[in-house]
């Protein structure tokens, strides 16, 4: 899992990989034929790409929003932590690495610019800005003053 995805987890927008539910495996089938040697076996054919119904309840542009900020509120409850500007607080708050090691690692899976990786606090400023975004473009309800 990649750090962005595991704070998309951490504010209510993605579930916990562990706790995926596991697809049900069919029931072996009995062969009808004998099997065929390795040998001489044809190559198997691809299997047919899944096709999909359009019903009356699918909604293709329907995004649920989550309360991302009454999430994290309640986790920063007490802490005296700043999450809407410090992206720092807003890590530790998740209970996410917040290193300047994580950080930068995070800052490089969301492509910031080389310039300010050279500069912690200017790649900070960045890095707090985008989360905020992303989390938003992921349906999070992020209030567009700390988008700006």
């Amino acid at each position: 899992m990649n750090f962005f995805n595991k704070i998309l987890e951490k504010v209510g927008l993605r579930k916990p990989e562990a706790a995926a539910p596991v697809a049900p495996t069919a029931k072996p089938v009995a062969p009808t034929a004998k099997p065929v040697a390795p040998a001489t076996a044809a190559p198997a054919a691809k299997p047919a790409a899944p096709t999909f119904t359009a019903t009356a309840s699918f909604h293709p542009n329907a995004v649920s929003e989550v309360d991302v900020v009454k999430n994290i509120e309640k986790l920063a409850a007490g802490s005296g932590l700043n999450w809407k500007v410090s992206i720092v607080d807003f890590l530790k708050i998740l209970g996410v690495d917040s290193s300047l090691e994580a950080r930068k690692a995070l800052a490089t899976e969301l492509n910031c610019p080389a310039d300010l990786m050279k500069d912690s606090a200017k790649m900070n400023v960045w890095l707090h800005k985008e989360v905020l975004k992303k989390i938003a473009e992921n349906g999070g309800n992020i209030p567009q003053s700390l988008l700006s």
